[in-house]
């Protein structure tokens, strides 16, 4: 597999899981978005970034959140900021 295949594998289960979660708890990403505005998307993204920094610098990788599960997030939350945008 190449890694233009790789990455189209990893857009598509960032979509998946983002279906999943928006059918399972609603769209509250969005609706945050709406209240709080860019600095809602900036704040959880910071979030897992400092998640990221933590399971780096402390080497412990907990059964329940791993880098790549990390890195997802966030790469889901920088799409879903840019759809908010796209919306205003």
């Amino acid at each position: 597999m190449d890694k233009t295949d790789k990455f189209r594998k990893i857009e598509q289960e960032l979509l998946d899981t983002y279906k999943k979660k928006n059918s399972d708890y609603g769209d509250s990403f969005s609706d945050t978005f709406k209240k709080f505005g860019i600095v809602s998307a900036a704040t959880r993204i910071s979030d897992k970034s400092n998640r990221l920094s933590n399971l780096i610098k402390n080497q412990k990788f907990p059964n329940y959140e791993s880098v790549t599960d990390t890195l997802r997030d966030m790469a889901s939350y920088c799409i879903m900021t840019l759809v908010e945008l796209d919306n205003d």
